[in-house]
């Protein structure tokens, strides 16, 4: 049916579409890309190639001066430098993918690689829930019991925190995966997404889904809502101690400190929840409009969480000028 209403559009994408579907393994399943924006794909994917650089740069650049400044060895930094690894894995095993779509019609995508690329998705942006809860817990500590921050906050408490965080997301998610590999699919292979979606190939199977719908609205509302609870509670708190401060000034500092991790926190999950819901019961919301929203969802975080931390946090781009300015005068002295 799908196929079909592919054909009947009349695009020259869409018939390319049909043509890697004839040509592809039964095991293979076929990406459309943007539903009702075939035409579009070439000239989408320069945002998305920019925005794909500008992730990989600036997070490279936020791992390169935490590990080169030993001033920035601090527990903050460190949960940064995890936010900036799960966001190379995120935006690496998708956007890619994505640009060979668009760009050269790459549509075709093997089982094996589709149930590897739901893993990193759903398995890694569980684990970057967890890392935004670590990062709340520890504005938490620094704010309300500063005394205390080093000795509560150790390297081996932040590596505990960091595993505790990682095995919990790939444990939720690898049965999610594990489960849509069981499914038979006998029918359609054309998958209305950019990627491989957990719920968009699901709905392929022809077997009894009601399991993978139970146990992925499951996992992910647990995940999502009990990190949700901790970080609320952990900035009311905060916020309680803000307060309490009867300088002005200390109040202000307080709230810049906390500032950028609010945008990342937000920039995470409001797209996040939008783009999961959507998926399941947003029927009154255009395909295209949602999945555009979902791939930006890959990209715009992991391109603007180094951004707003390098802007509010002076102890990361003070580094960064430095560096480049030394490298400048350099170039300038050898030139002389």
């Amino acid at each position: 049916g799908q196929l079909v209403s592919l054909l009947r559009n009349g695009s020259r994408n869409r018939l390319d579409v049909m043509s890697h579907y004839n040509r592809s393994s039964p095991l293979d399943f076929i990406l459309i890309g943007i539903p009702s924006l075939e035409a579009v794909h070439f000239w989408i994917a320069f945002p998305f190639c920019s925005m794909y650089v500008l992730a990989i740069l600036g997070n490279l650049t936020i791992l390169f001066v935490v590990k080169r400044e030993p001033s920035l060895h601090l527990p903050m930094y460190y949960f940064v430098c995890m936010l900036a690894a799960l966001d190379l894995v995120l935006t690496t095993s998708t956007i890619p993918k994505i640009l060979a779509i668009f760009w050269f019609h790459s549509h075709t995508i093997g089982f094996e690689a589709c149930v590897i690329q739901m893993f990193f998705i759903h398995g890694f942006s569980a684990v970057e829930s967890g890392v935004l809860l670590a990062m709340a817990f520890d504005r938490y500590v620094a704010i309300c019991t500063p005394l205390r921050y080093t000795s509560i906050l150790t390297n081996s408490i932040i590596v505990k925190i960091g595993c505790a965080a990682f095995v919990r997301g790939i444990g939720l998610m690898t049965p999610l995966t594990c489960l849509v590999s069981r499914l038979p699919y006998c029918g359609s292979k054309v998958i209305s997404h950019s990627y491989c979606e957990h719920m968009s190939v699901v709905k392929l199977a022809c077997g009894d889904t009601t399991l993978n719908n139970i146990y992925g609205i499951t996992a992910a509302t647990f995940v999502v809502g009990s990190d949700s609870i901790f970080i609320a509670v952990s900035y009311a708190l905060i916020l309680r101690a803000v307060m309490s401060l009867s300088s002005k000034e200390a109040r202000l500092k307080s709230f810049r400190t906390c500032g950028s991790h609010v945008c990342v926190i937000l920039l995470f999950y409001t797209p996040g929840l939008f783009s999961f819901y959507t998926q399941r019961w947003g029927h009154g919301i255009p395909t295209h409009i949602h999945i555009l929203l979902a791939d930006l969802y890959l990209v715009m975080p992991p391109m603007l969480n180094p951004i707003i931390y390098g802007i509010k946090t002076k102890q990361i781009w003070e580094p960064v000028l430095r560096i480049f300015c030394h490298k400048r005068i350099q170039r300038d002295v050898g030139q002389g």
